[in-house]
């Protein structure tokens, strides 16, 4: 501002216009009634943080109706395993023997283990979301875990098992010896990847190695601590089925059933909270 404007100024009684009063008007003009830019950030601020607990106990419901599902189909699934026995450790030709008046039994094992597989996903993001203010890279290791187990025993375990089944289908239509003998050495593949060592890693091993880790965190987080030993027990289980012995093998399934149903039930109860 010039000397001559100041001078007009002082002489009228008044003082220079301040940039502020244009800013507290504009404030005026979008916010009324005394509402300021910080108030309006805050308020926003707490709306997203309403809706992120919101989301996160959807995911909690989710989390915990998949456990609870899990365990019954895990459940489900122990008769069907005592009615059809141990499979054969052969080839094709053993496994095509013992399949007789079994498939439509392993035809629903097989359908029961598919469907579980994909219920570990949401129950695995909804214990990543429950525990990760505990130990967020543990859970972050954990739900690898999970995840690379249920891309393994999808890819691996299953897909061999149902190749085994329809071959099996195939073989008993055929009408000749050649035709036979073609897919029992077909078959014979699928059964030295079931029969190999390395599949207790994909089948097994892998998820009880994220069940141990999430049980660690259980300690200190929202569940009991029968929940948080049930899974510590079923990857210290699990992870000594790399033995083959049978009982270790039926212990893990056990101790990972019951854990599902605590998990299911804690899960669902926080989404209540």
């Amino acid at each position: 501002m010039s000397g001559e404007s100041r001078s007009v100024c002082h002489a009228a009684g008044r003082q220079p216009p301040v940039s502020g009063g244009r800013v507290s008007r504009v404030t005026d003009l979008f916010f009324p009634g005394g509402l300021s830019l910080s108030t309006v950030g805050e308020a926003s601020m707490r709306v997203e943080t309403t809706i992120d607990v919101v989301d996160q106990k959807r995911w909690y419901r989710v989390g915990g109706l998949a456990a609870l599902v899990l365990g019954i189909c895990y459940v489900a699934i122990i008769p069907l395993y005592a009615h059809v026995g141990v499979p054969p450790n052969g080839g094709g030709e053993a496994w095509f023997k013992y399949l007789s008046g079994k498939t439509t039994f392993w035809w629903t094992i097989l359908g029961l283990s598919v469907f579980t597989d994909f219920l570990f996903v949401p129950v695995a993001l909804a214990l990543y979301l429950a525990l990760k203010g505990v130990n967020r890279n543990a859970m972050l290791l954990a739900t690898a875990f999970v995840g690379l187990f249920v891309v393994l025993d999808l890819a691996i375990t299953w897909s061999h098992y149902a190749s085994i089944l329809t071959l099996y289908r195939d073989y008993s239509k055929a009408a000749d010896d050649a035709h036979r003998a073609g897919y029992v050495a077909a078959a014979n593949y699928a059964s030295a990847i079931l029969s190999c060592p390395l599949e207790i890693v994909y089948a097994i091993v892998t998820l009880s190695s994220g069940i141990l880790v999430t049980g660690f965190v259980m300690l200190r987080g929202p569940f009991s601590k029968i929940t948080a030993y049930l899974g510590l027990a079923t990857g210290l289980l699990g992870i000594a089925s790399l033995t083959g012995l049978s009982l270790i093998i039926i212990g893990n399934a056990l101790f990972a059933t019951a854990w599902l149903f605590f998990v299911g039930r804690r899960l669902y109860r926080l989404a209540q909270e």
